[in-house]
């Protein structure tokens, strides 16, 4: 195959695969063994074979390649030009029509920062081990700032560890200001925006301590705390807009189908595992374990190979019904969007995995959202032997953390009652479940109020007169007080 054939491939080509390409000592066939990431049309990442050693390929088609190609090796050279650590460039070429290819040292068990951070996010916040996976991104961001460059697509996925040196790669994202020196104040503030905005916001108020190792390697610039700050909350409210958009068209992350007669968005890592229950999805429904049946939704778990995963069934009760509802995004939607804001904002929920709509001329009928399951205790249950005392302190702590990160980011459940607070063992942290009501509120006013009611709610899980509902009463932060400019 050449690359224009590879253009036709889709997203799934079978492997291996040759594809015929040449350079100075004369044409050759590139072996792709594993896909890392594509983009149909556009781009393949893989790694594979080239004249005998592993290469990691990067292979650009489609009516754009060209100018990918050029952007993707001027970064990689600029790299290599300021004496940055980047995997060495073996062979590139570009052929007009067809494509272009740039083959890099394979660095073989490399781990991204991104592998590294997700290996120690769920550890105590900042602890010595989160602390030397910042440090070096920090430390690597640092270096490319003194030689003004700055990575616009800056995140931990491009950041490698190799036999105890850190790596940058993806030369595509690489910009250059003035090549050779420091970059200006503004723009370092704005890439370090990037970088800490994908952070966990619980880490903002270690943003000034973290920046000690950025400093030690590139003092040139005082950076005002509050400036950066602010560029932290920008980028994370447009990351937010941004993923949300995703989550509702076809993607690297999201397989969708939205038509005149039905919806369906399936989380792509998942799709091929849950086919056999999207082809029979009301039979499996009904066969599962079933939590709640009639009325306005039926709520089953579901083992697939073996996996337990919860459907959670939108029924249309009558006519009266469908035509309150067929005009407007279904619950099972409103559920879809808000536990994927909940997981891009560090908020505990069962991993969305599917939504779907059935509908006739859009006119929506029955909907579908799939999860996974979450195994642990509700709240109910696990602080059922507390009533007149004090609950473990690391429940109280985690709880502390939920309600901060409510309050934060003005996000009210509409139905905070116990059964659907659960305790997730593997995160230590209490996991949101049932989101038909959630909203993440604009106004200050609105928000206050809708909190009132959460935490008013959430406390009559237990008899006021108890010790716990005492306890918890003065440990969840009250109401946030509204300004009149509100």
């Amino acid at each position: 195959m050449n690359l224009a054939g590879l253009s036709q491939a889709g997203r799934a080509p079978a492997l291996p695969l040759s594809i015929e390409l040449a350079d100075a000592a004369g044409p050759a066939e590139l072996t792709l063994q594993r896909l890392l990431r594509v983009l149909p049309g556009q781009r393949y990442v893989a790694q594979a074979e080239w004249r005998g050693q592993p290469v990691l390929a990067k292979l650009l088609v489609g009516n754009k390649a060209a100018r990918h190609f050029q952007r993707e090796r001027d970064g990689v050279h600029l790299l290599a030009e300021q004496g940055l650590n980047t995997p060495q460039l073996l062979a590139d070429g570009l052929r007009e029509d067809e494509g272009g290819w740039l083959l890099f040292e394979y660095l073989d068990g490399a781990q991204s920062l991104w592998e590294a951070w997700r290996a120690v996010e769920n550890q105590p916040l900042l602890n010595a081990d989160q602390q030397a996976v910042l440090a070096d991104a920090l430390v690597s961001i640092a270096q490319m700032h003194a030689k003004g460059l700055w990575q616009a697509d800056l995140h931990l996925d491009n950041l490698l560890r190799h036999n105890g040196q850190l790596f940058v790669i993806d030369g595509g994202g690489v910009q250059v200001e003035v090549a050779g020196q420091p970059l200006s104040r503004g723009r370092v503030l704005e890439n370090l925006g990037v970088f800490f905005a994908q952070l966990p916001a619980e880490l903002t108020p270690f943003i000034e301590e973290l920046l000690v190792h950025y400093l030690l390697s590139n003092g040139e610039h005082a950076l005002p705390l509050e400036a950066l700050l602010k560029e932290v909350e920008k980028i994370r409210k447009w990351r937010l807009r941004d993923y949300l958009r995703k989550i509702a068209r076809d993607c690297s992350l999201f397989a969708a189908k939205i038509g005149a007669f039905g919806l369906q968005v399936v989380r792509r890592d998942s799709q091929a595992e849950l086919q056999p229950l999207l082809n029979n999805l009301d039979l499996l429904t009904e066969q599962g374990h079933i939590y709640k049946t009639g009325g306005a939704a039926t709520v089953a778990q579901v083992q697939l190979q073996g996996r337990p995963l919860v459907v959670k069934r939108y029924n249309v009760k009558s006519v009266a019904h469908w035509l309150k509802r067929f005009w407007r995004p279904s619950r099972a939607w409103h559920s879809w969007v808000e536990a994927n804001r909940l997981q891009l904002l560090g908020i505990a929920t069962p991993q969305p995995l599917a939504v779907l709509e059935r509908r006739w001329c859009w006119l929506r009928g029955r909907a579908y959202l799939i999860t996974e399951y979450c195994g642990g205790q509700d709240i109910i249950a696990r602080f059922q032997a507390f009533h007149d005392g004090s609950p473990p302190e690391t429940d109280l702590l985690a709880l502390d953390s939920l309600f901060a990160a409510l309050l934060r980011e003005r996000i009210s459940h509409g139905d905070f009652k116990g059964h659907n607070l659960f305790w997730d063992e593997r995160l230590g942290r209490w996991s949101l479940i049932d989101l038909d009501a959630m909203q993440q509120h604009r106004s200050a006013r609105s928000f206050a109020k809708a909190y009132a009611r959460d935490r008013a709610r959430f406390l009559r899980n237990w008899p006021a007169d108890s010790a716990l509902h005492q306890l918890l009463n003065q440990r969840i932060p009250l109401t946030p007080a509204v300004g009149s400019a509100d």
